[in-house]
């Protein structure tokens, strides 16, 4: 297993690259600003680019992954029900893009947005189990998602409540890899650390802990930071459905 995770300042985000070392097969997830980067650190850990993958249709900035997926010869890769214009590879619930010895699984973990997935990595040669979670803005450390970007804040937070307890279901062990911290506009407690596990938010992230369906909705209805400059214009842009 080959992973880089990569923080950005300008937006607040964080991008990675993953894959299989011994089969050189690497997917890149949520990429953004100068592709350039992205395929030279491709070719300094020996891996080609199979798939770039986005999460969500961001509305925090401008995504590179068109532009990365041409460059490199891979597939770009997105929900399947996603509001977005052809081409793009669709995955399902459940489906699997095979990496080598490692696989990602699509979890579709809507609420953020309704195309959102997270991705669910095994390394064979470990275990036959999964290993860590790709998150997006579903499960961040310290918080979840804000939900009214793409729908009401009521109605995303219902359907972000029911993605929260598909995650749950996963063991604590297994490493939550988000795609913000501290600093971002898509959550409001973000910590600074990029990183945690299912049972670390599971003990400490506040909404994570709530179980009562009505007391998530009133939480995440509370507190509703200011939306991010341009949000649908660049829902729009990333989807293909607007002109740079």
């Amino acid at each position: 297993m080959i992973l880089r995770q990569f923080l950005h300042s300008d937006p607040v985000a964080i991008s990675y690259l993953f894959g299989c070392g011994g089969k050189a097969s690497a997917a890149v997830v949520d990429p953004v600003g100068e592709i350039e980067f992205y395929l030279k650190t491709a070719q300094e850990t020996g891996m080609r680019v199979l798939y770039v993958i986005d999460t969500h249709l961001h509305a925090d900035h401008v995504s590179a992954g068109r532009r990365l997926a041409q460059a490199a010869g891979a597939e770009y890769v997105l929900f399947a029900e996603a509001d977005a214009a052809q081409p793009f590879r669709s995955v399902h619930h459940g489906d699997v893009l095979p990496l080598g010895n490692v696989t990602a699984e699509a979890l579709h973990t809507p609420g953020h947005t309704p195309e959102h997935i997270s991705l669910l990595v095994t390394d064979r040669t470990r275990a036959a189990a999964p290993w860590f979670v790709l998150t997006g803005h579903t499960l961040m450390v310290g918080d979840v998602g804000r939900t009214e970007l793409a729908a009401t804040a009521e109605e995303g937070a219902r359907v972000l409540f029911r993605s929260l307890q598909r995650l749950k279901t996963l063991p604590d062990h297994i490493e939550v890899l988000p795609g913000a911290f501290s600093g971002s506009v898509c959550g409001r407690r973000l910590s600074g650390k990029p990183a945690s596990t299912i049972g670390f938010e599971r003990l400490y992230n506040e909404a994570f802990r709530i179980e009562d369906e009505n007391a998530f909705v009133r939480f995440m209805q509370s507190e509703i930071p200011p939306p991010p400059p341009r949000a649908a214009e660049l829902r729009a842009l990333n989807a293909g459905l607007a002109a740079a």
